[in-house]
Formats: structure tokens, sequence, C-alpha cells
């Protein structure tokens, strides 16, 4: 099941002599369950690739289908934005970016909170989640108690919460140490697995991604498939 169809989606900063074209006809197509690396260097357009994704940054032409709706057709459709991007995209960051005053259990209720899941389903929801993140033993620690690969899985578990058909994640791994940069992506690779999520990833260090299923090259705006990793 295609979860994501972008077709021609280009963006463009300013106008004029001082325009920026930061994506340029970019065509891509994710499958649930599929794991999806974007790598590129600095200023390739990767970060502006996933906020148009993210449907936080307005694309200036092309097509965003998402989930079998169209969400962009050379402008927003109708469809409410930040109700599909709570309910159906989870988002892991290059750092947890936790609430340092909330415990880890409260970090992972917060998003179902937000979107009115709360009392026993989701407590049960939260400790699935702690226990499948194996985490459930620091339940009531703060983050800054925890270790930074610990803050991490707190961080995909929070975006797991509400059984998103996409995860997109910016490089999730830039803030750990090789070992537990791994860890991670092996727990992403296990969750597009087990429930058929999406995952797309955006990252600078190629080790990170074997075993992807997808991996495209971004240069100058402009997306380029490398080659199918199996």
């Amino acid at each position: 099941m295609t979860i994501l169809d972008i077709n021609g989606l280009s963006k463009t900063f300013g106008s004029g002599e001082l325009a920026v074209h930061a994506l340029k006809d970019i065509n891509l197509s994710v499958s649930a369950g599929d794991l999806t690396a974007l790598l590129g260097p600095s200023g390739s357009g990767k970060t502006t690739l996933l906020l148009c994704i993210s449907l936080i940054l307005e694309p200036t032409s092309g097509t965003i289908i998402f989930d079998g709706k169209p969400i962009y057709r050379n402008g927003w459709t109708d469809i409410d934005l930040r109700r599909l991007r709570r309910e159906k995209i989870g988002f892991v960051f290059q750092t947890p970016n936790l609430i340092p005053f909330l415990t880890v259990r409260e970090n992972i209720l917060f998003p179902l909170e937000l979107v009115g899941i709360t009392g026993d389903k989701a407590e049960a929801r939260v400790m699935e989640l702690l226990e499948y993140m194996e985490i459930a033993h620091r339940s009531n620690y703060l983050p800054a108690l925890i270790s930074g690969g610990e803050q991490q899985r707190v961080s995909v578990a929070r975006a797991l919460a509400n059984r998103p058909k996409l995860i997109l994640a910016d490089e999730p791994t830039a803030a750990l140490d090789t070992v537990r940069g791994k860890k991670v992506m092996e727990l992403l690779k296990k969750i597009a697995r087990e429930h058929q999520t999406a995952v797309i990833t955006v990252t600078h260090d190629i080790r990170m991604i074997e075993g992807f299923d997808h991996v495209y090259h971004l240069k100058d705006g402009q997306l380029n498939n490398a080659a199918d990793a199996h």
C-alpha cells in the first residue's frame, strides 16, 4: 500500500534574480513498511524536502498524496493539516526534544492526550511502548536522568504513540556514538517491518542505513535514486 506519493514537487525561496530553487521536480513514492534514506551534503535540500513531506512547509508546485488522499495540488487542499500531522505522522529529531519537566511516561502520554486519548487506554498504550522500547524501568525518570541513547528511544516511542502511517527521522543518530546510533536505526527497521510503518530518514552517515529498502541522493535540490538496497 502506497503511503506517500510525491510528483513534480518543487520549492523556490524568493523570486527573480534572488530566487533559490531548493527542490526541483521531486518524484518519490513510499509504501507501508518501506525504509527510505535521503542522503546529501549540507544545503542539498534534505531538510526542505522533509519539511514539505511533514506538511509544515508549503511547496511551490507539484502534488502530495498521503494515505490515498490528495494533500497538496499546487496549493493545500481542504485537509486539516494539523490534525493529519498529529494522527498519522511521527517525528524523530537529531536531538530527542523531550519535555524536561515531564517523566518518560508523561512524554509519551502527551501526544495521546493531544488527540483525546486518555485514561486506561492511554496508559495501556504508553506501557506497551515502554516495554517495546525496553525502557519500562525508566518510566518515572526525568529525561535529564537517563542516557542519550535512552532519550532517543523515548523520542521514538513518542513518535509511535498514535500509530502513525509515516515516521520522519531527521538525522536521528547525529548526537549519538556509532553503537547507540546503530541501535536506534535497528529500532526504526524493527518498527517498519513489524508495524508496516513507512520510515523516511535523513542522514549524512551511510553506515547507518544498512538494510534500507531505498536510498536516494539529493544534490542541488534534485533527487536521484542511488539503487535499491536489496
